[in-house]
């Protein structure tokens, strides 16, 4: 499985697809610990990180993904980062934008979900960029949601 675009391409992470990107790139822990949890339950896998790949280099250019599978009210929620030396060239949007759509596309989500801290304008552009609807703040986060249309 995987989502390609114009630029990149999302690939959900597995040992496989990590120990291949792993070389050369810092990994933060929370794709480590999914996949400590999709050895346990591999239902999980598309639900939680995927990472994003330049196709022009084929460097890992950050991860993105989900903090589960869809809840009882067919809602999951989205976040991401991107690799600082890549950042700037749309590619958060492009991902999101991507894996909103195949969450969409799968028939168990109607909303998706995300937060930011509210002084990180970077996100919150993208976000505006890909029709999520702010909705309140909780604290120093942002939350927003996009609902699936009909």
């Amino acid at each position: 499985m995987k989502i390609e675009t114009k630029r990149l391409t999302l690939v959900p992470s597995t040992p496989e697809s990590v120990s291949r990107y792993a070389e050369g790139n810092e990994l933060g822990k929370h794709i480590f610990s999914y996949l400590k949890k999709l050895e346990n339950n591999p239902d999980l896998y598309g639900w939680g990180v995927w990472l994003v790949i330049e196709n022009e280099s084929g460097n890992l250019a950050g991860d993105i993904g989900f903090k589960g599978k869809p809840d009882a009210a067919r809602t999951v929620e989205i976040g991401y980062g991107i690799i600082p030396l890549f950042r700037g060239k749309g590619y958060a949007t492009e991902s999101v934008k991507s894996l909103i759509d195949w969450a969409f596309a799968t028939g168990e989500v109607d909303k998706v979900t995300a937060e930011c801290l509210q002084d990180n304008l970077p996100s919150i552009k993208v976000l505006n960029k890909c029709f999520m609807e702010y909705t309140h703040k909780d604290g120093d986060m942002l939350k927003w949601k996009l609902e699936k249309t009909q």
